[in-house]
């Protein structure tokens, strides 16, 4: 049962992992576009998509696996994981804030710059490396 839990966690962070990678190089587009432009419609539209239909639904596998897999393997007070479970946390929070900034494209609210949104894309790269190396090498 754990292997089958397991690669249903990772195919589920692959699938998060994906729209937190490629939602705000979106964003970096979006901001770029004219308000009220075809082009500024069209990105509001793959944004939303990418996020409900794609990114919400893999979080959520995500998490449920994730849990399934801590109580099975009774990893609860490894150090390592409680150090994964602290990003995990944190890619949350930045999952939340890029569903806001959708929000925030979806009514012309944008108050961002295209750098700022190349500086974001970067945020679920970092925390990514982390948390695989956290998992795969348990160094404490």
């Amino acid at each position: 049962m754990y292997l089958w839990v397991k690669a249903l966690h990772i195919v589920a962070v692959i699938a998060w992992m994906a729209g937190m990678l490629y939602l705000p190089r979106l964003f970096v587009y979006h901001a770029a576009a004219r308000v009220g432009s075809d082009r500024s419609e069209t990105f509001k539209t793959m944004e939303r998509r990418l996020l409900n239909f794609i990114m919400m639904p893999a979080m959520a596998v995500t998490w449920i696996a994730g849990i399934a897999l801590v109580l099975l393997g009774q990893w609860f007070n490894a150090g390592w994981f409680q150090a994964k479970f602290g990003v995990v946390v944190a890619m949350t929070i930045v999952h939340g804030l890029f569903a806001y900034w959708v929000h925030e494209f979806q009514y012309d609210r944008n108050l961002h710059s295209q750098k700022f949104f190349r500086i974001v894309n970067e945020m679920p790269t970092i925390m990514l490396i982390i948390i695989v190396i956290l998992a795969t090498v348990k160094p404490f």
